[in-house]
């Protein structure tokens, strides 16, 4: 964070009004047209399709590892990163952040197409700012819904596998992140505010929500399947690879800062008790992806397989006691060898560093994987699309240093 200790102190609520964006973001796909040549289900060279929220759209994309010091030092792609026009000059909508770096472009032959949506929910929301989901949403004036989108697309083009995110803003993510934060910077270490224990945040995980949630996730799976099939498909001619989602922080012994103080969020943008983080790893990301795993047998896909990402990133999370930020690693910049294995593959949760006119950041780019994370996952869905015979598995870290410029990765 560019935050000094002392504006840390003095600026909780503002902190607070800048968290309350965090995440919003938004996606429109042109409609396809009817296929000019001879491609199609079954015909032309393949293709996976990306769907689903930030997680997998590429959120955080530009960014390799975090400074302090200097935004120049982990900037891997530019202000360009998400430029997705057909021209190349801008976002085909504002705030999609479908990044360069996004998994969907796995390469070998394969194209990749990315259609998911940071912020996206199970179903379109079309108020001030448009949500595709995984839905058949269509207002007849360009905005449509991601199953419709895909089906488009599908049609005219041989997609053998959709990768797809999708559950996490279901259970409010955002609103539960911020929770955390702004409990850790309004309550002292001898007196903790946890923000597992806000009705805010536990009522998204009462059993009744979860049922709900878990039925929305199956339905999003169902309306994938129906695209397809509207699309030519039969279900054994492709596979839905369901994405889980991956730890973000450590449990609170392996972060690197204290919680005395403000650092922990000034410094290392990861301001959670221990109490928090702990609860974060053991019960509400596990709970967010068994739930997300169980709308598959709910759904009754055939052809559905998972990519798990849990444990994807242990060791090279944000605030880790086994990374750090580029100069307290004595790092020059993200080119710099062994950077990858030193910095941190999840990105700060911003506030202040984010408020002003130049600075390159937005604060939806908060805890998502970044530039190097992306990167990793990518190697990991080439290895789930294995040369078009899919097979799902645990995608964990494999070694160090980078293989034709990713992570080495494994899928188990």
């Amino acid at each position: 964070m560019t935050l000094p200790l002392q504006a840390a102190r003095l600026s909780p609520r503002v902190c607070l009004a800048l968290l309350g964006a965090l995440l919003v973001a938004l996606l429109a796909v042109p409609a396809t047209t009817s296929p000019a040549r001879a491609d199609g289900p079954g015909v032309g060279a393949p293709w996976v399709v990306t769907l689903g929220d930030s997680y997998i759209s590429g959120e955080a994309g530009r960014w390799a590892g975090s400074s302090n010091a200097s935004s120049a030092r982990a900037d891997a792609l530019g202000a360009t990163a998400y430029y997705d026009n057909a021209s190349g000059t801008g976002e085909a909508i504002n705030r999609c952040h479908r990044s360069k770096s996004s998994e969907a472009y796995i390469g070998g032959g394969v194209n990749g197409l990315n259609l998911a949506c940071s912020g996206a929910t199970t179903a379109t929301s079309d108020g001030d700012n448009f949500k595709p989901g995984i839905d058949f949403f269509d207002n007849g004036a360009g905005k449509i819904g991601q199953a419709n989108a895909l089906q488009q697309f599908a049609a005219s083009h041989n997609v053998r596998m959709v990768v797809l995110s999708i559950g996490g803003n279901d259970f409010n993510f955002a609103s539960i992140v911020q929770s955390c934060v702004v409990d850790f910077l309004y309550s002292p270490s001898w007196a903790k505010d946890y923000c597992r224990d806000d009705s805010s945040v536990t009522t998204n995980f009462t059993s009744a929500n979860i049922a709900a949630v878990k039925a929305r996730i199956a339905g999003a799976f169902r309306n994938v399947q129906t695209a397809m099939r509207n699309a030519g498909y039969s279900d054994t001619s492709w596979t839905l690879m369901v994405q889980t989602y991956p730890s973000p922080i450590p449990r609170g012994s392996g972060i690197r800062y204290s919680q005395s103080g403000y650092t922990r969020q000034s410094t290392g943008g990861c301001g959670f008790w221990n109490g928090d983080a702990d609860w974060a790893n053991d019960y509400a990301l596990p709970t967010i992806n068994a739930t997300v795993t169980g709308a598959i047998a709910a759904s009754g896909l055939p052809n559905a397989k998972v990519l798990d990402l849990a444990t994807a990133f242990n060791g090279r999370r944000l605030c880790e006691n086994t990374v750090g930020l580029y100069e307290e690693r004595g790092i020059a910049s993200w080119q710099s060898p062994g950077a990858v294995d030193q910095t941190e593959w999840i990105n700060q949760i911003r506030t202040v560093s984010t408020c002003c006119s130049n600075s390159p950041y937005y604060v939806q780019e908060s805890l998502h994987p970044n530039y190097w994370a992306q990167l990793a996952t990518r190697s990991c869905v080439r290895q789930a699309y294995n040369g078009g015979t899919t097979r799902g598995g645990r995608c964990t870290i494999s070694g160090i240093g980078l293989v034709n410029g990713e992570p080495r990765m494994a899928l188990q």
